[in-house]
């Protein structure tokens, strides 16, 4: 049986969506928590897919976090390796260090749910289905440089770089594609400081759940599913 190791950071921000896509696709799934044990006792035997989720600290703390130099040095080993790799906001943003890109804040967060633009290479890739217009949820407050190698695959207004890839084998989304919306209560009550700080519309998130969660979801099979499937994960 396939494995998938994922990495997370907060109990809420899990895999949500991508879960049971990934229990279709034949994998075996199991969950570290950053910080919590060594990380070395969660990879054996090595997965093989790698999913590192979001979180609410920096990709460049590693001083205040000192696990993150170990999820660094596993990210350059595996994408060294050409082993599949997975990373979701801040998980995304490890990637982009680890492949030697910077990442920095943004001049404020993007907070809520918003469209994508798709780049002429996103249109091309698994990134196809959000083509149409569907706004994403958004939660982040630094944005990552495209590693050299990379391709970038789509933007918004005010954070340029919001995916690449490399290969078939790495996807690096900034956007929560994988946030189960029907658990939005969960976002909103363990972020409450920062949704505060940032004077975030609380009822707008909700609203935004209940309108877009439907479709998101889909669009969540739609996009998971074909690259799961791109990298030889096709249906058990």
């Amino acid at each position: 049986m396939k494995t998938a190791l994922a990495l997370r950071h907060v109990p809420f921000e899990d895999l949500g969506l991508l879960a049971p896509l990934l229990q279709q696709r034949g994998y075996s799934v199991r969950t570290h928590d950053a910080g919590v044990g060594p990380l070395e006792d969660s990879l054996h035997p090595e997965p093989d897919l790698l999913v590192v989720l979001g979180g609410p600290i920096g990709a460049f703390d590693e001083t205040a976090y000192p696990f993150l130099t170990d999820t660094l040095a596993l990210l350059r080993e595996r994408l060294a390796r050409r082993l599949p790799v997975l990373g979701i906001c801040l998980g995304a943003q490890l990637m982009a260090r680890a492949l030697g890109a910077g990442v920095a804040p943004m001049r404020r967060k993007e907070i809520g749910f918003a469209p994508l633009a798709l780049t002429p290479r996103g249109e091309r890739s698994v990134l196809a289905p959000l083509a149409q217009g569907t706004p994403v949820l958004h939660w982040h407050g630094d944005q990552f440089e495209i590693p050299p190698g990379a391709e970038n695959l789509a933007s918004t207004p005010l954070c340029p770089h919001q995916a690449f890839a490399v290969g078939t084998h790495a996807l690096a989304l900034q956007f929560h594609l994988e946030a189960d919306l029907s658990r939005i209560e969960q976002w909103l009550v363990g972020h409450a400081c920062e949704l505060a700080a940032a004077g975030v519309d609380l009822q707008a998130l909700r609203s935004g759940a209940r309108e877009h969660g439907s479709a998101l979801a889909r669009a969540a099979e739609a996009v998971f599913g074909a690259w799961l499937d791109g990298i030889g994960g096709g249906h058990a």
